[in-house]
């Protein structure tokens, strides 16, 4: 007897030659890990070569790519495209420029909020209704996440529910789901046993089917045995065409091609690996200051670039087997993956779906998150997507800051060829940035100061020479580095005057190589 998974076994030409003109589509997928490369390499190819399909909306929530030529960056094609619904752009650059120059309509949507629209829309639910996004650009009073002018469509809307204001994320179909896999089993179930993450792949497969769409998988793998109930992320019956693809448009990572560490829990009787200790420069000021704050017990989410360095500082404070780091992607436990293979993490406890994720941060799950920071404003609100002509998306950053009980945003305070040098304790600046980064109004709200007021969040702003915290009016100074003079370094370098009352120096511990690693127990 022929397995059920053979008759859909087709090409990745022929798969997405089923694609119509002007439907909706969905990648999965979060940032190198669980995009369907072949798919989308086919379905740019397809149209270039035959002018076709056209007219599409293009619907994900984690940006995908490496920043340079794969993952969305094969479907970034002008008359492919109609309309583009993200959670984030920076990983695709290309389908940020197609937006810029207003040859697609573009909208950006916090990552979780499209996550989790997919279960909505495959319930035949209205939408997502929740409280994520209020007083940002997301929200209809302040533009409803349109990205430029082209963008006329509401895809949000204020609503009264119980004496509140909650934002509606409407509902739409979805015709084609173009998801990943590692592996499908002859009844073409799919697996994820060796994916480092498994994002919003059946919410999004249950969207497209319930809609009368299809659902096209990509897989690296075909089993010879049926897999076990428990390990069948989605199963055969939603899944229409199965497309088997090499080793090298199917890494585990765009980072890497497989790493087990990734799906693997780290043995109770091993030993940890060897500590390296991280430069004595402005990232590392910053991380070990942030991790100040850092307490045994917290559930954590530690953003990508300089944020990830907390991480390695709580390492070398023996402070990370205290603390659960946790991922938007859905990884639970270890130690976060950075650069190309940023969702993942080595050793995880746990990986669970990026909605169920997104779920646990909005109830206000996260004990304490530290994110990067663009440009800051008097008020506190804080911008890290959109800035002059560069279009990086909000990703899962509006889920995330409006919902950690303790918040610190971490970022150089001038940007653009700042040099520091540390001498004996204290901090000097060799080269000033030439980019202002706090300024009187940042040019877009990401983390609305506002919102975080009347929730009650403590946050925190810190930099390589000074510390603020949001008091009730905006902006409060309360650090400053030994040797940096509170004028010259940094009244000097803002476009406006923060509260001073009670200016302390930053701790000594932070700017002494090694110190940190027993300076600061939480």
């Amino acid at each position: 007897m022929r397995p059920p998974r053979d008759a859909k076994l087709c090409s990745a030409a022929e798969a997405v030659s089923l694609i119509q003109d002007g439907q909706t589509i969905v990648f999965t997928g979060f940032c190198g890990s669980m995009h369907a490369e072949a798919l989308s390499q086919a379905l740019g190819a397809g149209f270039k070569a035959q002018g076709r399909p056209r007219g599409l909306t293009l619907l994900y929530a984690a940006g995908q790519g490496n920043w340079a030529d794969k993952g969305l960056e094969h479907i970034a094609l002008e008359g492919l495209l109609h309309r583009v619904i993200g959670g984030h752009y920076a990983t695709c650059r290309s389908i940020g420029r197609l937006v810029f120059e207003e040859k697609v309509e573009g909208y950006n949507l916090p990552q979780g909020v499209v996550a989790q629209l997919f279960r909505d829309i495959a319930a035949g639910r209205p939408g997502c209704i929740t409280h994520i996004g209020l007083d940002t650009f997301v929200d209809p009073a302040h533009g409803g996440g349109r990205l430029n002018q082209r963008s006329k469509a509401t895809l949000v809307e204020r609503v009264e529910l119980g004496g509140r204001t909650w934002l509606w994320y409407k509902s739409f179909p979805i015709h084609v789901a173009l998801i990943r896999a590692w592996a499908a089993d002859p009844l073409g179930n799919l697996v994820c046993d060796n994916e480092a993450v498994v994002t919003e792949i059946l919410p999004a497969a249950q969207a497209a089917r319930n809609c009368g769409g299809i659902v096209i998988a990509q897989v690296r793998e075909l089993l010879d045995q049926p897999a076990p109930p428990h390990s069948v992320r989605v199963p055969g019956m939603l899944v229409d065409r199965i497309v088997l693809a090499s080793a090298e448009d199917h890494p585990q990572t765009f980072g890497e091609n497989f790493n087990p560490a990734f799906v693997t829990a780290a043995s109770l009787a091993e030993p940890p690996p060897p500590l390296s200790l991280m430069p004595m420069d402005e990232r590392r000021i910053i991380a070990a200051r942030a991790c100040d704050e850092l307490r045994a017990g917290f559930i954590v989410n530690l953003g990508v670039g300089i944020p990830e360095g907390v991480a390695q500082i709580a390492a070398e404070r023996t402070l990370l087997d205290r603390v659960t780091l946790t991922v938007e992607a859905g990884v639970i436990g270890g130690r976060p993956a950075g650069g190309l293979s940023f969702g993942a993490s080595v050793h995880p406890h746990a990986i669970i779906d990026q909605p169920a994720m997104f779920d646990f941060y909005d109830g206000r799950g996260l004990d304490f998150a530290a994110l990067g920071c663009a440009q800051v404003d008097a008020a506190g609100n804080v911008n890290v997507s959109k800035f002059g002509a560069r279009l990086a998306g909000v990703g899962g950053f509006i889920n995330i800051t409006q919902t950690a009980r303790r918040l610190v945003f971490c970022g150089t305070f001038t940007a653009s060829g700042l040099e520091v040098a540390v001498e004996d304790g204290r901090l000097r600046i060799v080269r000033e940035g030439s980019a202002r980064k706090f300024l009187a109004d940042v040019e877009q709200i990401s983390f609305s100061a506002r919102r975080a007021r009347q929730v009650g969040q403590e946050v925190l702003y810190v930099t390589e020479r000074a510390v603020f915290r949001m008091n009730e009016h905006g902006l409060e100074l309360t650090e400053i580095a030994p040797g940096i003079d509170l004028e010259r370094d940094v009244l000097a370098h803002m476009g406006f005057r923060p509260d001073i009352r009670d200016v302390k120096t930053m701790p000594a511990h932070v700017f002494v190589p090694g110190m940190s690693a027993t300076a600061h127990p939480a």
